[in-house]
């Protein structure tokens, strides 16, 4: 595999090509984990999906991993399947976690592309089916739609609002 920025930009176009049936996975992940948590998750377009994708390869950092990921997947079979059954998960994780971005998102989404991998199958390669299940569960993880990523954490230390008992030194 030779990565170019030509290469990483056609990985790009590919993914946003299969937006309906990443999606579909999205939704189908959300939806699951909100029966599960009985939380409520906003579901995703397809509009919002591509848009994503462009925003993960604007940093050329990510791109060219996420790129790769993408493509060792794509191309990745092992006679008899079981034996290659680590690497794929392996590949899988990371690219979830590599869309997602840093912590605690990229955990989150290596748990939820475990949770997503059981969602799908296909009669490709052994780890086609780890790519939709990796760009599902890095994608659902870093777009809106859940509610506690959309407030401020409670946990943030700083200065307190309204608190103007300051020393100055």
């Amino acid at each position: 595999m030779e990565l170019t920025p030509d290469s990483v930009a056609a990985e790009r176009e590919t993914l946003k090509s299969r937006a309906s049936t990443t999606v579909a996975l999205i939704n189908e992940v959300r939806q699951a984990l909100d029966e599960r948590f009985g939380v409520d998750v906003a579901p995703v377009t397809e509009d919002r999906y591509r848009a994503e994708v462009d925003a993960v390869f604007a940093d050329g950092d990510v791109a060219v991993n996420v790129a790769a990921y993408a493509g060792l997947l794509r191309e990745l079979d092992v006679e008899g399947d079981y034996p290659g059954f680590v690497v794929d998960e392996i590949l899988g994780r990371e690219l979830a976690s590599t869309i997602a971005g840093g912590q605690p998102l990229a955990l989150l989404a290596q748990a939820t592309f475990h949770f997503a991998d059981t969602m799908t199958h296909t009669g490709d390669v052994a780890g086609a089916d780890d790519l939709d299940a990796a760009l599902a569960a890095g994608f659902q993880t870093r777009l809106p739609g859940w509610e506690w990523t959309e407030r401020e954490s409670p946990f943030s230390v700083g200065e307190r609002r309204g608190s103007s008992d300051r020393t100055e030194r």
